[in-house]
C-alpha cells in the first residue's frame, strides 16, 4: 500500500507545545525530526504545525525518506520489572513509609519527577505540597486531542 500525506496526517502524532514569554508558542512533532512551528497563541501554533507537517511529509515522500509513525499507546502495559540492590530497595521502602504511601506510588512519583511528568501523583501526595513541579512549560498532546 502506498501511504499518502493524508494517511500520515491522520495518525496520532505527539505534539509538544511550549510557551516562552518573549518568543510566544513553539510546537514540534516529536516523531518527525525538524518538524516545528510557532505562533503568538497556542491555537495559532497548533494550526501552523498542521501546515508544517504537511510540508515535511510532502518532502519526505518525494525524497523517498522513511517516515516514522507514532507508537500506539496500547503497546505499553504500565508494568515493568526493575532490579535494584537490596540496600536501595530498603531505602525506597523506608522513604515510602515516611511519606505514608505505597512503594509503588513512591517509585511512580520519583520516576515521573525524573522524567518531567506531572500527572503521576495524587494531589495530596507529600503532605499537602504539590506532588510534582510543572515541567518547563511543555505540554505533550496526541494529535487529535485538544486538552491543553
Amino acid at each position: 500500500m502506498d501511504k499518502t500525506i493524508r494517511y500520515y496526517m491522520n495518525l496520532p502524532y505527539t505534539l509538544e507545545l511550549r510557551h516562552d514569554a518573549d518568543e510566544g508558542w513553539f510546537v514540534r512533532v516529536k516523531e518527525l525530526a525538524g518538524c516545528m512551528s510557532q505562533g503568538d497563541t497556542a491555537e495559532e501554533a497548533l494550526a501552523m504545525i498542521r501546515e508544517a507537517m504537511r510540508l515535511w511529509l510532502e518532502v519526505a515522500l518525494e525524497e523517498g525518506d522513511a517516515i516514522p509513525e507514532p507508537r500506539a499507546e496500547d503497546k505499553y502495559s504500565g508494568k515493568f520489572v526493575v532490579r535494584v540492590p537490596r540496600s536501595l530497595h530498603r531505602e525506597l521502602v523506608e522513604a515510602a513509609d515516611r511519606d505514608g504511601v505505597s512503594l509503588n506510588q513512591y517509585v511512580n512519583v520519583a520516576l515521573a519527577r525524573a522524567n518531567g511528568v506531572s500527572a503521576a501523583a495524587p494531589a495530596d501526595y507529600g503532605a499537602g505540597e504539590p506532588a510534582l513541579p510543572r515541567v518547563k512549560g511543555v505540554v505533550r498532546l496526541r494529535e487529535g486531542h485538544t486538552d491543553l
